[in-house]
Order: structure tokens, then sequence, then C-alpha cells
């Protein structure tokens, strides 16, 4: 037991000795003073006892002060039960009443039964009601929280156990980059201008959560709070709880030095940031302390003012700087490659430095060695896919430079793609073309052509030589027939994908990139509204984005102005279709005698001509033979009896 523990427990033994003369009816005067005079010696300590810091703060009367301190006592002394019944005249009251304290204390003052004064405002004492009991008469009993604390005890009341959070402390080592830090020195210097009684509400714009909790966690640092965190959705609807939650938090912001980051990010559907808009503003308006809020765009705060802030990552030389820092390497060109590929937060840095450094996921790493870079590439690769794993699909990309067959204009142009991407920070950072532009800073293109001619493998041949993933958008999980609702999946989707690791590939483009309409009703307003975000978020976004189409005509003119490139893939002829024959087998497939000559004379696109291998090779395999040229005319029939094609059976003879 510590000087001031001791102090409070001397203090808390006089309260109570002076409480049960007070109680007593034998008592004398000359007893009750000196009493009195011992109580107030032992509270002359610096920092007072809880009970007198509590009265302070919380502006309790001394008459308060004792009918605090009398409900308090019956947890600290048993035989204070005796005396409230001795007290009372009434062997049925053992417990604290309002009647009670008006009785046996010191300038009694009826509005302390009033809702507006402090002990029932901030929930200090529990009034046990009955329908039929008159209020001065009720039972009152201490809330268990005010009563830890007048004993020594200062914790966040457990009611808020379920709700909150702490925010880890693993990262408060981190040391936010310039960008970041002159945003946390703002905050700091609007926080000490306040003069008013309310702290403003610093609201956090962005999608990066980690980057706006690291720095909400660097600001409490700085004034010495601790930060909980609270997911907006788990605010009770009810008027009466959520005023119960309010208070109560204001209450521990008073005892505890913390602060509160709400998290608003969960809230996806219209309908759900309607329903939760009001209890979040019912609750900042009735709270006071330091919030953090954590939202996508400004909100209107009903009586609050607030600071409002863009938090963004880092910058791509202050990654850059992050890597070497944690890494302990010198700068070189792997790591400005995932500084100019990655667009990571510093938590994100740190979790895979650390990983590198233990030899997360049974690799190994030796000690005091640089990770290799295809490990770092790949640790970060796996960060950006949770995000995206639930909003598209991911494919597996095993189609290589060898494997696509295009004329060579347009298979440069897939090569100029992919060298776009590599170099985008030499361009962008060290050439300084990223200094003059705030949007079209990535990479779009259109691949157009009939179906089966090579778009798909196209994207998968570009990601796999750049090592990141392929994400095939769903169409049928983005569109939505609820307004607004289109918008939203987009805007989950882009914001998943800024991580950088990812290549969005719209397959079947057109659906919903299609031309905006004639404004006839009210559906084709907002259907142009869709595709205006489309726009705007197609501009801005920073990475690589493919459209796929067969219908190139259907797409939006402002769409065509935005991409940067366009590549037609055509009707594959002889000559092509010739090679695609000749590389379709897997080197351990069973040929024999195959007229790829004869084969390249058919009109398939590559897409039909894998198929045809593909059956041909379940003919052969049902047979136990190798795949020869008569399986391969009968697969061959019966894809063009599937795309509806005349059939010539001089075509198909042997």
């Amino acid at each position: 037991m510590n000087g001031w523990q001791l102090a409070n427990e001397q203090y808390l033994a006089a309260a109570l000795h002076w409480l049960r003369l007070r109680l007593q009816h034998s008592a004398s005067a000359a007893e009750i003073e000196q009493a009195r005079v011992a109580m107030e010696t032992t509270a002359n300590v610096e920092p007072p006892p809880p009970l007198v810091i509590l009265s302070q703060q919380f502006g309790l009367s001394p008459f308060e002060e004792t009918l605090l301190l009398l409900c308090a006592a019956m947890e600290f002394d048993t035989s204070i039960a005796s005396l409230c019944n001795q007290a009372q005249d009434d062997s049925h009251r053992p417990y604290p009443t309002f009647a009670l304290a008006l009785a046996c204390f010191d300038q009694p003052a009826w509005d302390v039964l009033s809702p507006l004064r402090p002990l029932r405002h901030w929930r200090f004492i529990e009034i046990n009601q009955s329908a039929t009991s008159p209020l001065t008469t009720s039972p009152l009993r201490a809330d268990e929280r005010i009563v830890n604390y007048i004993k020594g005890l200062n914790y966040l009341d457990d009611r808020f156990m379920s709700l909150l959070i702490p925010l880890s402390t693993a990262n408060s080592e981190v040391e936010l980059p310039p960008s970041q830090q002159r945003i946390e020195e703002t905050i700091i210097k609007q926080l000490e201008k306040n003069k008013s009684d309310r702290l403003p509400i610093i609201q956090l714009l962005g999608s990066d959560c980690l980057s706006k909790q690291l720095i909400a966690q660097k600001v409490c640092a700085s004034l010495n709070l601790h930060l909980y965190r609270l997911p907006v959705e788990l605010l009770p609807n009810q008027a009466t709880e959520l005023e119960t939650l309010a208070r109560l938090w204001q209450r521990e912001s008073i005892l505890l030095p913390i602060a509160l980051y709400l998290d608003t990010q969960e809230i996806e559907s219209a309908s759900s940031t309607q329903g939760l808009a009001s209890p979040l503003n019912r609750f900042l308006t009735r709270s006071n302390g330091l919030f953090f809020l954590d939202t996508r765009e400004t909100r209107s705060l009903l009586g609050r003012t607030s600071i409002t802030l863009d938090i963004a990552k880092p910058t791509p030389s202050e990654q850059q700087t992050a890597w070497i820092q944690g890494l302990g390497i010198e700068a070189n060109g792997n790591l400005q490659l995932l500084a100019g590929q990655f667009n990571l937060n510093l938590v994100t840095i740190e979790q895979i430095i650390q990983e590198m450094e233990t030899g997360g996921q049974g690799r190994i790493i030796e000690q005091n060695s640089p990770p290799p870079p295809l490990l770092l590439w790949d640790a970060c690769l796996a960060s950006t896919r949770p995000r995206l794993d639930n909003l598209a699909q991911r494919l597996d990309t095993k189609a290589t430079w060898d494997d696509i067959v295009l004329p060579a204009e347009e298979l440069n142009l897939l090569h100029q793609i992919a060298d776009q991407v590599r170099s985008r920070s030499i361009v962008y950072q060290e050439w300084g073309f990223g200094q003059r532009m705030n949007r079209g800073m990535g990479i779009s293109a259109l691949f157009a052509g009939e179906s089966g001619t090579g778009k798909t493998m196209a994207a998968e041949v570009i990601a796999n030589d750049l090592r990141l993933n392929l994400y095939r958008i769903d169409l049928s999980s983005v569109v939505s027939k609820y307004i607004g609702e289109t918008e939203k999946n987009l805007r989950r989707l882009f914001d998943a994908a800024e991580d950088g690791g990812t290549i969005l590939f719209f397959d079947e483009a057109d659906a919903l990139f299609g031309k905006r309409s004639e404004v006839k009703d009210s559906h084709d307003r907002y259907a142009n509204i869709e595709i205006n975000y489309l726009l705007q978020r197609m501009e801005a976004y920073r990475g690589l984005a493919i459209l796929a189409t067969n219908f190139k005509s259907s797409l939006d003119a402002a769409f065509m102005r935005r991409l940067r490139f366009i590549i037609n893939f055509p009707f594959p002829t002889a000559k092509e279709r010739k090679t695609m024959w000749q590389k379709v087998f897997p080197p351990q497939t069973p040929t024999e005698e195959l007229d790829f000559h004869r084969l390249s004379q058919f009109n398939f696109t590559g897409g039909s001509i894998h198929n045809i291998a593909l059956n041909a090779a379940f003919l052969a395999a049902k047979v136990g033979t190798a795949i020869n040229m008569s399986l391969l005319l009968a697969a061959a029939r019966t894809e063009c009896r599937k795309l509806d094609r005349p059939i010539n059976e001089a075509d198909f003879r042997l």
C-alpha cells in the first residue's frame, strides 16, 4: 500500500467514525465535532481523497457529499445497516434513504432529490423505488463504480467492457511520417487553443482506418490519454439507454484520462447509415470529452464544433523510408519498387517487417540479413488480399508471355502496360509528374474483341508477369437495384484495391460501363449517377484497371477518353491459329501425328481451340490412347455444333 492509499484509508476510517456518531442518538455534540475535525484533518492531503475529488469535480454540495458517503459506507462497514435502522426507528429499513439524510445531516436540501442534481444526474446513487413507496423512504444504493472509486480503485466502468475495444499499444513506437506528423500537430494545437467547456470533435476522413487510429493514438499519447474504440453500430437505439451511456461516458472521462475513437466504417448500407446517424448525434451532443470520429465523409454534428482532417497513407517516399528504417538496409531498387507498387500504411509495413524478422508462415530468414525481395513482395501481396476476397473473385494466374498469341502491335501494347506499372514510381515520384497531377495516375486499359480472343488470358499474363493479384469483378455483387447501393459497393471495391497489390478486371464491362441514356424517369437519372460515379473513381484510381468487352461500341464515350490503352483483340489468322495449336498441349500430354496446318484452317478463336484440345484429351484418356487427329476432329465437330456453325463433313474426315 502506497502513501496515498494509506492516507485514503485513514480518511475513510475517520469519515466512517464521524458517520456512525451522526447516526447514533447517544452521541454528544462534542464527540461529533471532534470526529468532524479529525475527518477534515485527514482530508488535507495531496492529492485529496477520492470522495473529496468527486465533490470538487462534479459540484457536490456538503450535504450531497455526506449522503454519498452514507450510501458508500454500507459497503465498507456492516454496522451502518443497524445504525440506519435505529436512526429511522424502523427495523424494516436497514438502508439509507433521502428521509434519513434530511433528518440527520447538516445543511439539508430538498433539491438533492432532483434528477438534475449531481447525485442522480451522474448516476452516483441508485433508487430502488417500488410502485407504492415514496421517493424519500425508498432504499438508496451507491453505484458500484463510485464505491470502488471512493475506496481508491479507479478503473473503467465494466458496463463499457462489452462495447469498447482498447486500441493496441503495439504500434505506439511507430514514428509517424512527416505528412502525418503535421496532422498530429494540427490536432494538438487546435485542442490547446480551445477555450470552451466542450472540446471539438476530431473528424478523421478517409478509408485508411489504421493510419487514422495511429494518428489518434499519437495525439492521445501526447496528452497522456488512454484511447478506446467504439464501433458506432453498438450504440443503443433506445433513447433512455443512449442517455445513460452518454452520461456514464462523460463521467468516466472526468474520472479517468481517456478518449473515445468512434468507428463508423462498418456502416455500409443507406438504411444503416440513417438508422445510426441519429444515435451517434445524440451520443455526441450529450457527452463531453475528447472524441475522434472515423468516417469517410464529413458528418454534420448537431450542437458540436469539429475539426475535420483528411487522412491519407504515407507518401511513396515516406513508405520507402519506412521500409529502409524497418529493415535496416540501404535504399535499393527493390524497396523503391515496393513503395511504388504498394500503397501501405505504417502499421501494415511494420507488421510485414516483423513477420520477416520472425520467419513467419514457415519462412526462415538468416539473422542480420535482409529478406529476399520476392519474399517481401509476396508478404505485401498477402496483406492486400483480405479486403478484396469478399468483394471480387481472385483468379489464379498461370499464363505467361509464351502462352499468348497476338499480332505484334497488340502484344507490344500489352508489354507497354506492364512496363508502365513497373515504372510508376520513377515517373511520378522521381521525375515529378505526381506533383502536377491529382488524378489519372492509375493505368486503365480496354480489351475489346470477340469472346475467346484472349482478353482474359492477356490480363492473366500481365498479372503473372508483374506478380500481382488479379481480381475479376462479379457484377452480381456490385450492381444493386437499391438506389445508392451500387456506388457504395464500387467505393468499397476501389478503396480495397488502392493498397496496390491488385489488378481489377472488369469482365463484360459494357454491362457496368454502358452509355448514359436520356433521362426520362427516375430510373434513368440514378443509372446515369452510377455511371458518373464510375467515371470519377476510374480517373482517381491509382492502380491498374482492365475492362474487357465484346461490344466496344456499347461503352460510354467518356470512358474512352479516360482509358490510357485500348487494345483490340482480332480474330486470329491462320498463322496465329497454327501457333495456338502448337502451344495448346502441355509438354507431358501424349500426342501423335498432329497436322497443325490442317487444324489451323478451322476458323476458331483461341478459346475454342483450348476447348477442343481439352475435350480431345478426355476422349483420349477414355480410350487409353494418345491424342490424335481423329479425336481432335471429333472434338472440333462438337465445338462447331455448340457454336451453331454449319458443318461440312468433308472437313472432318481423315
